[in-house]
């Protein structure tokens, strides 16, 4: 289990956990961002500041910040 912000451009997972406190963490529920749901690593920036992903067939544009409370189970690395 680890986040985002560690995760290779690429890696697939499930969505153990979102840490994120409100009103963050329900604008990232709302976009699918749930417990249990697939979430794959598209693209991030030179210096990792924003983190391309797709969950549930959308794609959600993520600060570092945001996308380091968004915690994964990788299929494999």
């Amino acid at each position: 289990m680890k986040p985002v912000t560690e995760c290779k451009i690429g890696c697939e997972g499930t969505i153990v956990k979102v840490t994120a406190k409100e009103p963050v963490k329900g604008r990232l529920v709302s976009l699918g961002m749930a417990r249990g749901t697939r979430l794959k690593v598209l693209d991030h920036t030179l210096a990792k500041q924003t983190w391309e992903v797709e969950c549930e067939g959308t794609k959600i544009a993520l600060r570092d910040e945001e996308a380091a409370t968004v915690w994964i189970e990788p299929d494999k690395e």
